[in-house]
Formats: C-alpha cells, structure tokens, sequence
C-alpha cells in the first residue's frame, strides 16, 4: 500500500530534485562566471529614484509610485485573465460577459490615464 503511493510521487519527486539541483547550478554558474566591472551608473539609485539613505523629509518624484501603482494595476488584469482564459471553453454566457464587463472598465481607465499623461515622463 505505502509502496505504491510512494511509486505514485516517485515522477513529482524525481522532478522536485531534478529542478533544485538545475537552480543550484545556474545559481553557481552566475557567480563563478559572472563579471564583475560595477560603475558608477550601475551601483546608482533605481525603480524609487532616490538613494536609499537619504533623508526622510527630501522632495521626491511621485511618478514613480505612480508607475508602480499603474503597473500593479494592469498586472493584476493579466492575474485575473488566466484562469478566466484557462477555463473559457466550460464559461457559460453570463462569465463571458462578465470579464468583457471587467476589460471595458480597465480598458476605460486606462484610456483615461493615457489622456491625463499619466504614463508621460517628462
């Protein structure tokens, strides 16, 4: 009995290791033949745009966050769209319409951020 449902997991097993051991020498590989030349515009301040030390109370850009919102934004779109996407072929009519319904208004929004110049860096 425990025997066969341990045949059964053999094939997840044999993947789990297989896939460990892959990342564990890509991870190796990157840090044996990577090269190392930092510069100065690879060591300076990114994605927040200031430095990370700095003080507190300093004037700061809020595109940044903006961007960042806007991308959590659309990015949850796409998380909402897979299964819908996965599972079309079993949706009924009303689920169809549903995630038209739901890609209307983020399409809307979107147009709407466009035309602000929401997505502009000037």
């Amino acid at each position: 009995m425990i025997e066969d449902l341990l045949r059964e997991y053999l094939g997840v097993v044999v993947f789990l290791v297989l896939a460990i051991a892959l990342g564990l020498v890509f991870i190796l590989a990157a840090a044996v033949l990577a090269v190392r030349r930092p510069d100065p515009e690879k060591l300076s301040a990114y994605e927040c745009g200031f430095n990370a030390f700095d003080d507190a109370r300093m004037k700061f850009d809020i595109r940044f966050y903006l961007v960042s919102i806007l991308f959590i934004i659309f990015d949850l779109e796409v998380a909402f769209l897979f299964p819908w996407a996965a599972s079309f072929p079993t949706l009924s009519d009303v689920a169809f319409w549903s995630m038209m319904v739901f890609l209307a208004v983020l399409t809307i929004g979107f147009a709407y951020e466009w035309k602000k110049g929401a997505l502009e860096w000037e």
